[in-house]
């Protein structure tokens, strides 16, 4: 079970780390309108995780994993969402910690298994 002096050392450990850093490069690749900040992002987010969804079920299909086409497809999925974290005014390293934060609530709740949002 994760105890908080965890969770604690996981946010030392996760401020300022490269995802933070690459979350500041992958912002000098968009280009969308910035009216559309969030629903842009999130969008492309759904949309990207499909693309994932969609080559593991022609995995199933086909029975042939292609993993560099599907983690190139994961790596888009990441780009969106570090933008919909920017633009929600979070770091990559803050999204994680919440995260974390979360599910070690639900663990230790007992409802780490299940549906909802707020178990």
């Amino acid at each position: 079970m994760i105890t908080q002096d965890d969770i604690d050392a996981v946010a030392t450990d996760l401020t300022g780390t490269d995802m933070d850093l690459y979350q500041e490069k992958a912002k000098s690749f968009a280009i969308y309108d910035k009216s559309f900040k969030l629903v842009y992002p999130a969008l492309g987010l759904a949309s990207e995780a499909g693309e994932v969804a969609d080559k593991v079920k022609k995995w199933i299909r086909d029975g042939r994993m292609d993993k560099l086409e599907i983690a190139k497809e994961i790596g888009d999925v990441l780009w969106y969402a570090a933008l919909s974290a920017d633009d929600l005014g979070y770091t990559l390293s803050d999204i994680a910690l919440l995260n974390l934060e979360k599910l070690d609530k639900r663990k230790k709740s007992g409802k780490i298994k299940g549906s909802g949002d707020n178990r």
